[in-house]
């Protein structure tokens, strides 16, 4: 084989692959970004000397059309509970505040007397989350967040 048609076809398949790259970096930057709940967090503070307790669980949710809200629902370890994304459409809703076009802060936030506390079974829980973004899209997130409940 000459030199020349080696070197024609080394530039060939570099002009190809080339092409081939930048047909790639093209199709990456198209993608659509899906919806995540990201940096969850749940802390419990009991009621005491006459305050009010509470539950705080905040998450950053993100999705490239927007986020439209987020569900929450708290429920102990020990009760085995395992709820479904179906079963949360209907749990409350946090707040969300948004911090970019498609990103949002969502807080939910529970103020727990001490009569309710009283009611809560002690030890390990956890947070679910269904995240629904502005085009319909939908996450759930069985374990979200854990937290303990203590006296």
């Amino acid at each position: 084989m000459s030199k020349r048609v080696l070197v024609s076809s080394i530039v060939g398949v570099v002009a190809l692959g080339g092409i081939a790259a930048g047909g790639l970096a093209l199709a990456s930057t198209g993608t659509i970004k899906e919806l995540t709940v990201e940096n969850g967090s749940a802390r419990y503070v009991p009621p005491s000397a006459g305050l009010t307790g509470s539950l705080t669980f905040t998450a950053d949710v993100s999705d490239d059309s927007g986020v439209r809200g987020l569900k929450v629902l708290a429920w102990p370890a020990s009760s085995e509970l395992d709820p479904t994304a179906t079963e949360l459409k209907s749990a409350e809703s946090a707040t969300c505040r948004s911090t970019s076009d498609d990103a949002s802060r969502c807080t939910y936030t529970l103020k727990i007397t001490k009569a309710e506390a009283a009611e809560l079974a002690e030890g390990a829980w956890h947070i679910s989350t269904l995240a629904t973004a502005k085009d319909g899209d939908t996450k759930f997130a069985p374990r979200a967040a854990e937290f303990t409940v203590t006296r």
